[in-house]
């Protein structure tokens, strides 16, 4: 799994060397003029390069498209009107669930009172009406049981 730690001498590995290939020069190939006639004559500029040269020329103006926005088939009023009404909808109904649900959830209650009561009465006529006690170190005996057992076994 790991290598072994014997001296090996290190591996020659050939080395290639790359040099750049030059590009041919780009060849200049001029488009044809074609004479566009503006509608008024622009004004002639000149300007005043850093190193002392000056560059004259038209100043031409790119007509900018103006922004127009497609007028919207609903007016906005109306459309947060209608939003209004269904937030609006939509609480009274979480409203309507949030009752609902109070109403169940106080009839559950109800009943577990209802059914622990049932219990714990029924436990309480349980403890009442037996004759047994359970409580350590008494004893219960039925007299009338005792007296027919010792005239039956002294007749």
């Amino acid at each position: 799994m790991y290598p072994d730690h014997t001296h090996r001498p290190p591996v020659q590995r050939a080395v290639e060397v790359h040099q750049p290939t030059p590009l041919p020069p780009a060849t200049a190939v001029s488009a044809p003029v074609v004479p566009v006639q503006p509608g008024t004559v622009p004004a002639v500029a000149s300007i005043v390069l850093p190193d002392g040269r000056v560059v004259t020329g038209y100043a031409i103006d790119h007509p900018q498209p103006t922004a127009t926005y497609p007028a919207p088939a609903v007016s906005r009023t109306a459309v947060n009107a209608a939003l209004g009404g269904v937030g609006f909808l939509a609480v009274c109904g979480g409203l309507l669930l949030l009752t609902s649900f109070i109403a169940a959830l106080t009839a559950f209650v109800t009943q577990l009172i209802i059914l622990a009561a049932v219990i714990f009465g029924g436990w309480i006529a349980v403890q009442l009406f037996t004759g047994t006690s359970h409580r350590d170190g008494d004893t219960t005996v039925n007299i009338r049981k005792a007296v027919i057992k010792r005239n039956h076994f002294h007749s």
